[in-house]
């Protein structure tokens, strides 16, 4: 088998209602690299239009993508030998994409992949060894006020622990009015949190703030659209309940940027996206200066399909996880990829590591 770079259009089952418009499908870039002991690593470049910075449709992405991959492709085998997070050479090449972040997610994991010889296991950890599952969120997509109560009742009965709902598409107070029956339902036991996407303005959200407050939720990611960063520090001072950031953390490359965001804002958590924000390597950064400054963190998946999330998880299992993470299981797609992950009773966990063939 040679080389291939595959768009694969991956077919949501119920439309995904988010607060950038509704999708019904979801292009990723599969790239298969053939290896010498006849195996195939096998990688994921996956955007999400609208959200992506480096995307604006499939031809033009397309074109940019197989760009970045002759450049790259004669230094592979190098970086593939030893840890590319501290080799000189992959650090300077990198420096010239990362407003790219999805061409970076999708080069580590093939990185991975042929350090793992094309087997699944990208990393031996205790998640991959099977000793040991990751406490994850069950996420209620928007949708209408009925659709949105069933899907927090299957994720009650499904064991999760940590339940997040999308909030700002609705009313606000029909979203309220299901925030109190959750509550109620699930008593003091059950962490709810809120991501609003940006869906709330400077002048409306204190409300909300105070509302959700009342209820004990854990937190409410990105209350404000990004890029009012005054705003948003001063929101996150007074704030009665602790605020997560997610697309403030888009557009940032360079480690003196992201020190700056997290010195001006000083957010109680972020959370990060590989395929957002600046691959593994990015992410890697983005912990180290959280950690740096005692502010929290947890990783999400970003509509990846089986084989990106996979890695993401697994990335995420080389880390001392203390917080349920954001990982998805891939179940929304019609015509995913084979699996290697399900959920059991509001843990994610590796059930099989066998080799590709």
């Amino acid at each position: 088998m040679s080389e291939q770079l595959i768009l694969h259009t991956l077919e949501f089952i119920n439309p995904a209602a988010t607060s950038r418009g509704i999708l019904h499908t979801k292009p990723s870039w599969m790239y298969y690299f053939p290896l010498e002991n006849g195996q195939i690593a096998q990688t994921e470049f996956s955007i999400i239009p609208g959200l992506s910075p480096e995307y604006q449709d499939e031809r033009q992405y397309a074109r940019d993508l197989q760009f970045f991959i002759e450049k790259c492709r004669a230094f592979i085998p190098l970086w593939s030998k030893k840890s590319f997070f501290e080799d000189q050479h992959y650090l300077e090449f990198t420096k010239d994409w990362r407003a790219f972040p999805s061409f970076l997610f999708g080069l580590e994991l093939l990185l991975f992949s042929i350090q793992a010889k094309g087997s699944k296991q990208l990393f031996d950890t205790a998640f991959t060894r099977k000793e040991k599952q990751i406490p994850i969120n069950g996420l209620v997509w928007m949708g209408s006020l009925s659709n949105m109560r069933i899907q927090a009742q299957e994720k009650l009965a499904l064991g999760f622990k940590t339940v997040k709902i999308k909030i700002g598409a609705l009313d606000w107070q029909q979203e309220l009015s299901l925030l109190k029956e959750l509550r109620m339902a699930a008593g003091p036991e059950l962490t709810i949190r809120v991501d609003a996407n940006g869906a709330f303005t400077a002048e409306n959200v204190h409300e909300v703030l105070n509302e959700l407050a009342s209820l004990e939720v854990h937190s409410i990611e990105q209350p404000i659209a990004a890029g009012q960063r005054q705003k948003m520090s001063e929101l996150i001072i007074n704030s009665p309940i602790p605020i997560a950031l997610d697309e403030e953390l888009i557009g940032l490359h360079t480690l003196e940027e992201k020190a700056q965001n997290l010195d001006l804002l000083r957010p109680h958590f972020i959370i990060l996206k590989p395929s957002l924000h600046g691959g593994f390597s990015g992410v890697r950064e983005w912990i180290t200066l959280a950690e740096e400054r005692k502010i929290s963190w947890w990783l999400t998946s970003a509509l990846e399909s089986a084989i990106g999330l996979s890695a993401i998880v697994q990335f995420g299992s080389t880390y001392d996880l203390t917080l349920p993470q954001g990982f998805g299981t891939g179940a929304i797609y019609r015509n995913n990829f084979e699996s290697d992950l399900v959920v059991e009773k509001g843990c994610i966990a590796w059930v099989n590591g066998f080799d590709r063939s």
